[in-house]
């Protein structure tokens, strides 16, 4: 759409915001009519935002064509008062509206009249994400940089929440526990119980006397934790890039934040074994080992059919109500095996899917798979590891605001690098009750 229309359409709904203003200043307005013009003034806003975001990304100078949005002032007063509606009794159809009322909606057509002089939000994060870089890089001020709304203090900066969530954007697309775990955002602890002893019921074929009680049955609840830790990461740039006019530097700064944080996270919810910082809550920890009632050979001439009897034993392993939500998170080892094997029917063991979220996507024995090469093994990249369960029971906290920068430049001046720390607030642990484990792990070790 061009920018004549959008002017156009945009005229045209602050015509109409005039004329419903006039409306509501009328006094003899019902308030039953008050709802029908709120719910109008909530779509003409939607559209003028939307207008906005348009005419900002079309980057054009020309002045605009003019403000006629108060030339209809005296107009849009007759009209609404042809639109008066018929004197009635004064019951609780058709009522006058409130003061009060009247004022909440003059308060939304005011909101929505000033959308065109708003910065439109992807004009803004555009400019909060060059000042944050800026900032990192040296080339403004921490004045400058706090008047743009850039958090800075004591030799850090807070990582704005469009740039944050599009670091966590990309560590949800490399990472499958982001993908398929729960996230909880929020600034305080959580808890979440878990059931150690299950209650027993009863069962009674004549009718309970007066001393014959229900015996009681205790449940008992274990609370587990998720107490984030101190989570960071490092990246370097170096000075040649950094000075170089024609390279976007915010670019360079937030793909190097990506990976660094990226590589620390998935590690420490898969594996959980930095030194000092140990996750007992990670998925190669907390996980229930798997092994198969026949062992699994995989040089025997019928290793395909072996399994694929394994598979199908893991996959009926957990409870119903795991096994309904159940997938495969595989490692590449793995995704080599199963795409060599067939079953003695000839029939292969990863089969395309019929439907698939993306147009792509395999199953293994009737659930949908993918693989990761963060589900190897921490020893050896070479042994198959495949997990089966419903990875939702895998929860994760991200304290809000907690991500911060800072930038480092003595630490690697002798190498011509700017080192760029991460620092933040995380915890992901695996919960489930000891009774109904979510999540299985299948390693393949050669005899």
């Amino acid at each position: 759409m061009n920018k004549k229309l959008l002017l156009a359409l945009q005229n045209r709904n602050e015509s109409r915001l005039t004329e419903l203003r006039g409306l509501v200043e009328n006094p003899e307005t019902r308030a039953e009519d008050l709802t029908a013009i709120q719910d109008e003034i909530a779509t003409i806003t939607e559209e003028l935002q939307n207008v906005a975001d348009e005419l900002a990304a079309l980057e054009d100078d020309t002045t605009d064509a003019g403000d006629n949005s108060n030339s209809s002032d005296t107009a849009n007063d007759d009209t609404a008062r042809d639109g008066e509606p018929d004197e009635g009794e004064p019951t609780d159809e058709n009522r006058s509206a409130t003061p009060e009322e009247r004022a909440a909606v003059l308060g939304a057509i005011g909101s929505a009249l000033s959308t065109r002089n708003a910065k439109s939000t992807k004009t803004r994060e555009k400019e909060v994400r060059s000042a944050f870089a800026n900032f990192v890089v040296g080339n403004i001020s921490e004045s400058e940089a706090r008047s743009l709304g850039i958090e800075t203090g004591n030799g850090s900066v807070t990582v704005p929440e469009v740039i944050a969530s599009e670091v966590i954007a990309y560590a949800q697309e490399e990472n499958l526990l982001r993908k398929y775990g729960t996230v909880v955002r929020t600034k305080g602890d959580v808890k979440y119980p878990v059931l150690v002893k299950k209650a027993t019921a009863n069962v009674s074929k004549k009718e309970r006397g007066k001393t014959d009680e229900i015996p009681e049955a205790e449940i008992e609840f274990d609370e587990i934790l998720l107490d984030p830790a101190e989570f960071d990461a490092l990246a370097t740039v170096t000075k040649k890039l950094l000075a170089m006019s024609g390279a976007p530097i915010e670019n360079i700064v937030i793909d190097e934040l990506k990976k660094a944080y990226v590589r620390k996270e998935t590690n420490y919810m898969f594996n959980g074994n930095d030194s000092g910082n140990e996750n007992p809550g990670a998925l190669a920890k907390k996980s229930v080992a798997f092994s198969p009632s026949v062992a699994v050979d995989l040089k025997a001439a019928d290793a395909g059919q072996k399994m694929y009897d394994a598979l199908i034993e893991m996959k009926n392993t957990p409870v119903t109500e795991v096994m309904k939500k159940g997938r495969w998170i595989i490692n590449r080892a793995a995704l080599t095996l199963v795409e060599k094997m067939k079953t003695t029917d000839g029939f292969p063991l990863l089969r395309p899917m019929t439907q698939a979220e993306g147009g792509i996507g395999n199953t293994l024995v009737g659930y949908p798979m993918e693989f990761t090469d963060s589900a190897d093994n921490t020893t050896s990249s070479d042994v198959p590891v495949l997990y089966f369960g419903d990875f939702s029971s895998f929860h994760i906290q991200d304290v809000i605001g907690a991500m911060t920068m800072q930038k480092l430049v003595e630490k690697y001046s002798g190498t011509n690098r700017v080192g760029f720390q991460i620092y933040n607030l995380l915890d992901g642990q695996l919960i489930y009750s000891p009774f109904e484990p979510t999540v299985y792990r299948f390693e393949i070790t050669t005899p």
